[in-house]
């Protein structure tokens, strides 16, 4: 039976991990479609302080009367088999697909569906994109990996026929989506405890770009991309640095350090000036991305240029938190090699007396597997710090450990917990420091922790 099916003739949704960043915006669609829904959660949160302002009723912990009258069950891939509810609803007989499977069905309800897909970069150039189609009065809806500030969460409902969401790569989700118009950030070797290998990853991506309907807006500078879309029939607008690109940023100067502005290029033609308000030369090729598709569904010059100059950046994404006794603290969601290297590049350009990484390796296949390219890039600052590393779904088959790492950074120091890192930092740190903390796990809590003491040693 065809999936998209599942919505026609029925009424009432259960979410299990309805507080979850991909969840929370699909229960806002569907809601706003006038499905009666309802969910469960095991931590309390902002998220879940928004769904119920809907009027969405939200069960603490997991049990399997939260299912009763409910026609279809939605849950995230973080949920095991043993679930009661999903045993309830096995049991009773209630369909139940994963988040990714509703993210299809949810944005194939839309005439122009927008994917954004790309080993980096993702959750940046999605929220550039729906930040400037908003502004520009396009009023799409949205799905946000992480918290856009513009937005004040990482959804937005909207009335058009246009929705931009994330499409990630990992164990082939996004191969459940077939998007209008597909955006190719970049591809790179990630994930490999799924794919294995960096062919692998783009036969994948070959696979999503041939579920593509419509148009594929592409890194023209990145060669995997090209070699995952070479048998792709399908119209393409490309966007990079170089002039062969049909869109191309030119004539960057330096605004503050690592901030950017660039005149965006199209086909020759000066289309406007771009100042950034994010650092980096990887926020270029995000914001060039945004540019690209918005410019492609209509978007003038002055409305690009406009609205992704107040974009300010995403959640987890070099966030400064606060500068208690002029020392800068921020957190980062870099948590693989090139992700680490454009953010720590950016940080060293900005001027700081001296930058601390503090970097919470994430998993331990991608730690044991790019263990040279982690050492490399947290060779940049001046200083780099390392905890123990994050096993999320793992056991240590790989005898990998964070001095195994710390040994490969020339003035790196390893450090197991936050709680020592902290006193590290506090001990060590001066005015007009840089401390960032990195990594896809919780080292946010290391970042407030550093934060709360810095402020009570200024106290």
């Amino acid at each position: 039976m065809n999936k998209d099916h599942l919505l026609d003739n029925i009424k009432r949704i259960h979410f299990i991990g309805i507080g979850g960043s991909g969840m929370c915006p699909l229960a806002e669609i569907l809601h706003s479609e006038g499905f009666i829904l309802s969910g469960s959660d095991c931590n309390e949160g902002e998220t879940l302080d928004r769904i119920r302002s809907y009027g969405i009723p939200v069960h603490m912990g997991h049990k399997a009367e939260n299912i009763e009258g409910a026609e279809l069950i939605v849950y995230t891939a973080a949920v095991k088999k043993d679930n009661p509810e999903l045993v309830a609803a096995n049991e009773k007989g209630i369909p139940a697909i994963e988040r990714s499977v509703m993210l299809g069905i949810v944005t194939r309800r839309y005439n122009r569906s927008i994917a954004v897909a790309g080993t980096h970069g993702k959750t940046s150039t999605t929220a550039m994109l729906s930040q400037l189609l908003i502004g520009a009065g396009f009023d799409p809806s949205a799905i946000i990996g992480g918290k856009l500030p513009y937005l004040g969460g990482n959804s937005y409902v909207g009335q058009s026929d246009i929705i931009v969401c994330e499409a990630c790569e990992y164990v082939d989700t996004f191969l459940e989506l077939t998007p209008y118009l597909s955006i190719i950030t970049n591809i790179d070797a990630d994930h490999l405890d799924y794919f294995k290998t960096l062919d692998n990853i783009k036969k994948s991506f070959n696979k999503f770009c041939h579920l593509t309907t419509g148009l594929i807006v592409y890194n023209g500078d990145d060669e995997n991309i090209l070699d995952a879309i070479e048998d792709v029939e399908l119209p393409m607008i490309t966007f990079g640095f170089r002039k062969t690109n049909d869109y191309y940023a030119a004539n960057l100067r330096d605004v503050k350090g690592a901030y950017k502005t660039f005149d965006l290029m199209h086909k020759g033609e000066k289309l406007c000036e771009i100042d950034l308000m994010v650092p980096g030369r990887h926020n270029i090729y995000n914001a060039l991305a945004a540019a690209a598709t918005a410019h492609y569904l209509g978007a003038t010059p002055e409305q690009i240029a406009e609205n992704l100059g107040k974009f300010t950046g995403v959640h987890r994404r070099f966030e400064i938190l606060g500068a208690p006794g002029g020392i800068t603290v921020a957190d980062d969601f870099a948590h693989h090699p090139t992700e680490l290297t454009a953010t720590l590049s950016s940080a060293m350009e900005m001027g700081f007396r001296k930058v601390w990484a503090v970097f919470q390796p994430h998993t331990f296949s991608r730690t044991a597997l790019l263990l040279d390219d982690f050492a490399k890039a947290l060779s940049i600052p001046d200083v780099a710090i390392i905890s123990e590393i994050l096993p999320v779904r793992e056991t240590n088959t790989y005898n990998i450990y964070n001095t195994d790492l710390g040994a490969k950074v020339e003035g790196s120091v390893c450090i197991d917990t936050f709680e020592d890192i902290t006193k590290y930092i506090v001990e060590n740190a001066q005015e007009d420091d840089l401390v960032i903390t990195l990594g896809g796990g919780n080292v946010y809590m290391c970042a407030n922790m550093i934060l709360k003491a810095l402020k009570k040693e200024e106290d």
